[in-house]
């Protein structure tokens, strides 16, 4: 009966001591998540199935270039246009300038003062260093001012063919900021797509430049107070120019030219992007989705 007893007391002992092991193991699931289904993100990408899919309700300004060069928030056609083709593009139809350029003489509400304190600027392009004249991808203009609000220029004047420099500027509060990839460059080239993304914190005043889902800004930090990035009205919009190169000069400066290149899913928003979402919409694109 000794004998019996003393195994019983093992095989409790044993017992407790499991069932303490079991209560000390940790969770696999501590928060109690639900489980994922794995074919949820079949197909997708970064999470995503498309980059419409990217803050569509911070997206301000689109321009698809599928087979029309309206800006689709707005159903805006453009007042003048020249050296514009439609071919295909990245996803769907891209639009190439050819010594062109797209002008929207009006003013866009999504631009004025008091709506665009932060933006990103999304765009893909194929273009290429021509070793004489600077390109204005886009320029928010100020009518009668050679300088716009915003101006996201491209120093094509350049005759590398491994740098391209990315130059955009803004009016601030006084005066105006520049900016410049001093020492990181994307692959490019007139049959490259190249994804250039711009980023601009109204609260911080930080500003970000990407191409192909790497930061490439070396001068992110613009400051506070008078630095801080003011969208004067009223503006006009050219994509592939200023007014001098679309042929309403304002003075004598001859430093830019009429776009040569392709543009492709231009994209504005009111907000700063997350950097991962960045990197998605690059990786999106690469994807044609």
């Amino acid at each position: 009966m000794k004998l019996f007893n003393n195994h019983i007391k093992r095989f409790l002992t044993l017992a407790v001591i499991a069932v303490s092991i079991t209560a000390c193991k940790k969770s696999d699931n501590p928060n109690d998540l639900p489980d994922v289904n794995p074919n949820d993100y079949a197909g997708k990408i970064d999470g995503y199935e498309s980059s419409d899919q990217i803050f569509p309700q911070n997206l301000v300004a689109y321009w698809s270039f599928d087979d029309t060069k309206n800006e689709l928030k707005s159903s805006s056609a453009p007042t003048q246009t020249a050296g514009d083709t439609f071919v295909a593009g990245l996803r769907g139809k891209a639009i190439k300038l050819t010594a062109g350029y797209l002008y929207y003489a009006k003013q866009f509400d999504a631009f004025k003062t008091d709506k665009l304190k932060s933006f990103t600027i999304s765009t893909w392009v194929q273009i290429a260093n021509n070793g004489s004249k600077r390109t204005m991808l886009l320029q928010l203009a100020r009518p009668g001012i050679f300088d716009g609000n915003f101006d996201f220029r491209l120093n094509t004047q350049s005759t590398s063919t491994t740098f391209l420099g990315i130059g955009p500027r803004f009016s601030a509060v006084v005066g105006s900021q520049d900016n410049l990839n001093a020492s990181l460059s994307p692959t490019f080239g007139a049959n490259v797509w190249t994804h250039i993304v711009l980023t601009y914190d109204g609260t911080t005043g930080i500003f970000k430049m990407w191409a192909n889902g790497v930061d490439v800004g070396s001068y992110n930090n613009r400051g506070t107070g008078n630095n801080l990035f003011k969208a004067y009205e009223p503006t006009e919009f050219i994509i592939g120019g200023n007014y001098n190169a679309i042929g309403k000069p304002v003075n004598t400066d001859v430093s830019y030219a009429a776009m040569t290149g392709t543009v492709d899913e231009f994209r504005i928003f009111n907000r700063v992007l997350p950097d991962a979402h960045i990197k998605a919409l690059y990786n999106l694109g690469k994807a044609g989705k």
